[in-house]
C-alpha cells in the first residue's frame, strides 16, 4: 500500500511543526520569527544553552576554541562565527568576544595584507573569507568596528568586472568563482544593512546579478548545469555554492522574485521529500571525532535536515511560494 501524500499546505504546517518541535531552542525561535512572524518563543538565555549553540560557543571551556586557528577546518572561530550567526546567537554573549578579535586579527594582521596577489588587473583574494567574518561582525553589531569596514571596503575594491570574486591565480582566469561570491554577497548585504552603505548594497547587487544571469546552476554558454554538487543540498555549506545558498542570498536582498531564479525554485520543490522536508544531497563535514573535516556539531547527516529545511523555507515565502 503506498503512502498518501498530504496537499501542500498541510505539509508545509508538518515541515514547520516540526521544527517548532525541534531540540535547539534556536531553530525553534527561527522558524517562528521567520516563517510565521510570531515572538521568537525563547529566551536569550534558553538559545545560548541551546545544545549545538552552547557546543559551537566552547561549551564550559570557550579556550577550547581559541586552541586552534580561526580557519581550522571547522572547528576554528571562523566556521564557528558563521554558525552561531545563522543560529541567531545573541549579540551580547560573552563567549562571541574572543572569537570575533582572533578572526579580525587573523584577517587584518599586515602580514596576511602584504601576500593578497594582483594578477592580470584583478585582485586574487579567498574573498569567501573576508565575507563571511563581514556578515557576522555586520550582525552582531560591529560594523562600526574599522577593522570591520576595512573588510567591506577591500572586498569592494577587490571586486571583478563580472561582478563576483576569485583567488584563481592564473592570469587567464579571468571568470569570478561561485564558490568564494556568495559569502562576500551576504557580507556586504549584511554590512550595508547595518550602515546604509550604498557602495556595499551596489556590489552586493552586482554580484548577486552574476548569480541570476548563470541561473544560479547554470553555464551560460549551453545552459547545462555547471557542477552537481551546485545542484545538491547542503548544510553548512562553509565556502562551498549551492543553489539553496544562491537561492537564500537572492532572498535576503529581495531579488528571489526574478524569473531568472525560477528554475533553481522548480529544483528545490523537486528535492523536497513527501512530508514536506528536506534532507542533504551531500555533506562537506565529519561528525565530531572524525578524523578530518570534522564538525563541532552533528548537524545530521541522515533523514531530513533542520537548517536545510528552515532555509528551503525561508525562501519559498520570500517567493511567494509559500
Amino acid at each position: 500500500m503506498g503512502t498518501a501524500v498530504v496537499d501542500n499546505d498541510e505539509r508545509t504546517r508538518a515541515a514547520i511543526d516540526w521544527l517548532l518541535d525541534s531540540p535547539e531552542p534556536a531553530v525553534r525561535a527561527l522558524a517562528r520569527t521567520d516563517l510565521l512572524d510570531e515572538p521568537p518563543g525563547e529566551d536569550r538565555a534558553t538559545i545560548v544553552a541551546g545544545p549545538m549553540v552552547d557546543a559551537l560557543l566552547g561549551g564550559d571551556d570557550p579556550e577550547t576554541v581559541l586552541a586552534v586557528h580561526p580557519y581550522s577546518k571547522w572547528t576554528g572561530a571562523h566556521w564557528r562565527l558563521v554558525s552561531l550567526v545563522e543560529l541567531g546567537v545573541p549579540a551580547d554573549e560573552p563567549r562571541l568576544v574572543p572569537m570575533i578579535e582572533a578572526e579580525l586579527d587573523w584577517l587584518t594582521g599586515r602580514d596576511r595584507l602584504s601576500r593578497i596577489p594582483e594578477v592580470a588587473g584583478r585582485t586574487r583574494r579567498c574573498a569567501s573569507q573576508e565575507g563571511n567574518a563581514l556578515a557576522v561582525c555586520s550582525r552582531l553589531g560591529l560594523a562600526d568596528d574599522p577593522r570591520v569596514q576595512a573588510l567591506a571596503e577591500a572586498l569592494v575594491r577587490w571586486q571583478w568586472p563580472d561582478g563576483g570574486w576569485n583567488c584563481d591565480k592564473r592570469p587567464e582566469a579571468d571568470d569570478s568563482s561561485f564558490h568564494e561570491t556568495h559569502p562576500p554577497i551576504w557580507g556586504l548585504h549584511e554590512y550595508a544593512l547595518a550602515t546604509g552603505d550604498g557602495r556595499a548594497a551596489e556590489a552586493a547587487e552586482r554580484a548577486a546579478e552574476l548569480l541570476l544571469r548563470r541561473r544560479l546552476f547554470r553555464r551560460q554558454r549551453d545552459g547545462e548545469i555547471v557542477h552537481r554538487s551546485w545542484v545538491a543540498l547542503h548544510y553548512p555549506v562553509y565556502w562551498h555554492y549551492d543553489v539553496l545558498q544562491g537561492l537564500l542570498l537572492l532572498a535576503r536582498l529581495g531579488l528571489v522574485g526574478d524569473e531568472r531564479a525560477g528554475d533553481a525554485l522548480d529544483l528545490l520543490e523537486a528535492r523536497r521529500l513527501k512530508d514536506g522536508r528536506w534532507r542533504p544531497g551531500g555533506y562537506w563535514w565529519h561528525r565530531p571525532g572524525s578524523d578530518r573535516a570534522q564538525e563541532v556539531v552533528d548537524w545530521g547527516r541522515s533523514g531530513p535536515n533542520a537548517m536545510i529545511t528552515l532555509n528551503a523555507l525561508r525562501v519559498r515565502r520570500a517567493a511567494g511560494r509559500l
